[in-house]
């Protein structure tokens, strides 16, 4: 059993730190009353047995894993439910929170085949059903009544929409849609909850009526009878099987075999659909990806937290592990102590707190672009996307490396499945290709820049984030002075962003004048264009981390400023040296300005040192979620490591079967 004492070395380095660590995660969570929400929550989930396994999962098999996290998701969904009613607040949107997030997915491993109903299906009958449709359909949903999914991808298609097979054909005599999988490759694929959880779905297919495709539209389907949850008539579903993470939430694929639908179903808050056959378009066809752009402002707030709880497990870890001699003479040291070891964890640390403040930069931009929408104002829309494109695709990228960089840190016993490493790891990289594979984002993304840097060359008024580009362009593109302060690196970045850009802009000119067809250009284009919106958003990151920094400063006591203040630097440090070549291409840099910004990094990982600690505690997340052995506070690696080691299934007895079935015959013939 692990020791009842908290590891000296660990308890030593929350005696180091230089601030408030709880000012820190009041403004991490977001005050007092959403701390003490969160609190109470935790303690009430995390005392209840029903979410302790005595056999871990990762020793289930698949149709067991299915089974037990179809348990722990329904009863989470009651006990959340009772817990908000007997404070007074039942309002569903929390249940929202808890089954995504850390929460959900620390108590719920493998993923929760429920999230998706409140992640996707939900808001898709927000953003795209009518008052109507939402009046019939979304007091049952959010009671979970009935619960749905979100079908878009197809084994054959996923981010290009408008290559999706799926048809509903609209019968004007009996006033119903018909949806067909034509073939093999138009089966929806991958949508969670939908092999055996879920009974209704949102489908986008193509819209075919008066013998015309009007383009992807989205329908609400029955899947299964509310009563028996058999398959209904025509419809061919199951589950993909399994995955490298995630495997808890029962991902499935669809088929259609003439399944007819009335005309009420497709849902028409923006396109619509007349009895006789008439489409009416919407004002933007950007209005039916509405629930990918909120999706994408959710996995970016997620990857911070995922960050969070893996730089903690390392943080920890690296406190208590001690390794190899500095001094010869002194005993071995903490591994957090060597310099090599602070890099591969601080800019975690740094990335998901820049993270979380971008989050809620988009979030807001979010529900402003969304309210102007709603006053039929779509001028902001187009930004809006490239934005959350872009950062969807470099913030999940980021984390599936830093995860990665982590476990590492942790040598081989970050290597354990019990480590939980592996578990985040999963949700990560599955969120580098889900809503948007990240490398077709970041051409979306290039898209709009492309766009705006024409527009800018014109004269035309540009949106906020790409306001830098009048600048530069104003500047006559000359190469820009070297600053080694953060907002001479922000400037640093957005010039090496336009410069990639106006590059970008004149191959593509280049490449049309040749006889490639604008297609054609765009696509041999497309390297450098990519790069243009890694650029574009990373000089973003730098800059919304710094000026939300800069702001929060203010509020807080100055011990928690400066460290915050470290924490951008090291970020926008280390996004600089990770950009060097572009630097060198596009502004003045000199070899003696890369050496001073080397010595600025190391300086900002030396200053964190003593705070590391006190940060990751800050995060406020506890031993049930972070599920993990070496990031318990106690510190108690070992004991817990040797107490996990025995709830292995094999360690239940002395001697396995197979030694008497294979290993003694074996042993004792003559090969």
């Amino acid at each position: 059993m692990p020791a009842s004492t908290v590891n000296k070395d660990l308890q030593a380095e929350r005696d180091k730190g230089s601030f408030d660590k709880n000012e820190f995660t009041l403004w991490w969570v977001g005050g007092k009353e959403k701390l003490k929400e969160k609190q109470d929550l935790e303690t009430f989930l995390a005392n209840d047995p029903d979410f302790h396994n005595e056999t871990p999962i990762h020793f289930l098999s698949h149709k067991e894993l299915y089974e037990e996290t179809i348990r722990q998701a329904t009863s989470i969904f009651r006990k959340v439910r009772k817990f908000h009613e007997d404070r007074g607040n039942g309002d569903p949107s929390n249940y929202m929170q808890i089954l995504g997030g850390l929460l959900g997915n620390g108590i719920i491993r493998q993923g929760n085949p429920l999230g998706i109903h409140f992640a996707m299906f939900v808001p898709a009958l927000l953003g795209h059903g009518s008052p109507e449709q939402q009046a019939e359909w979304l007091p049952r949903a959010l009671k979970c009544q009935m619960l749905g999914t979100y079908a878009q991808t197809e084994l054959g298609h996923g981010t290009f929409l408008r290559g999706l097979e799926t048809t509903a054909t609209y019968d004007e005599r009996t006033q119903e849609f018909v949806l067909e999988s034509p073939t093999l490759s138009s089966y929806k694929w991958w949508p969670g909850g939908l092999a055996h959880t879920v009974n209704y779905c949102v489908v986008m297919a193509q819209l075919f009526s008066k013998g015309k495709c009007h383009g992807i539209q989205p329908f609400i389907v029955q899947l299964r009878d509310e009563d028996t949850h058999m398959p209904m008539k025509g419809i061919v579903i199951g589950e993909i099987g399994n995955k490298l993470g995630m495997n808890g939430v029962n991902n499935g694929y669809l088929g259609f075999e003439k399944v007819r639908i009335p005309r009420k179903n497709m849902l028409m808050k923006n396109a619509k659909l007349l009895a006789d056959g008439t489409f009416v378009k919407p004002p933007s066809q950007a209005l039916t990806y509405g629930t990918m752009m909120f999706v994408r402002v959710i996995i970016v707030r997620d990857t911070a937290l995922h960050l969070a709880k893996v730089a903690t497990i390392a943080v920890r870890y690296s406190c208590v592990r001690r390794q190899s001699h500095i001094n010869p003479d002194q005993p071995e040291v903490q591994v957090i102590d060597h310099l090599t070891q602070q890099y591969k964890l601080f800019p975690s640390i740094a990335r998901s707190i820049v993270f979380k403040l971008t989050s809620d930069n988009l979030w807001e931009m979010y529900n402003q672009v969304t309210s102007e929408l709603d006053q039929g104002n779509l001028e902001r829309l187009p930004e809006l996307h490239a934005i959350a494109c872009c950062l969807k695709a470099v913030t999940t990228a980021d984390a599936a490396k830093s995860v990665e960089t982590l476990r590492m840190a942790c040598g081989g016993h970050g290597y354990m499945t019990c480590a939980n490493f592996f578990n985040t790891y999963g949700f990560v990289t599955a969120a580098c290709t889900y809503e948007g594979e990240n490398t077709v984002l970041l051409l979306q993304t290039a898209r709009y820049l492309i766009k705006v840097w024409n527009q800018a060359l014109k004269g035309q008024p540009l949106g906020p984030t790409v306001q830098y580009l009048n600048s530069f362009i104003q500047s006559r593109n000359n190469r820009h002075p070297w600053m080694d302060t953060v907002p001479g690196i922000i400037k640093a970045l957005q010039t090496v962003a336009a410069g990639k850009l106006r590059l970008a802009n004149e191959h593509i000119e280049q490449r049309k004048k040749a006889g490639y067809t604008h297609e054609e250009a765009v696509n041999l284009t497309s390297l450098e264009l990519a790069s243009v919106a890694e650029a574009h958003c990373r000089a973003f990151l730098v800059q919304s981390g710094y000026e939300m920094i800069e702001k929060l400063s203010q509020k807080v006591s100055p011990a928690l400023a400066k460290v915050m203040r470290t924490i951008g630097e090291l970020y926008a440090y280390n996004e600089a040296l990770d950009s060097i070549g572009s630097l060198v291409r596009f502004t003045s840099i000199s070899e003696s300005d890369i050496n001073r910004l080397q010595g600025k990094l190391e300086a900002a990982l030396l200053a964190i040192r003593p705070n590391a600690v006190s940060l990751v505690d800050g995060f406020a997340i506890p031993d049930v979620l972070l599920g993990s052995p070496l990031g318990a506070y106690d510190g108690n690696v070992y004991e817990r490591l040797y107490e996990e080691a025995q709830k292995s299934p094999l360690n239940k007895e002395p001697v396995n079967k197979s030694f008497h079935l294979y290993l003694k015959p074996f042993m004792r013939s003559s090969l």
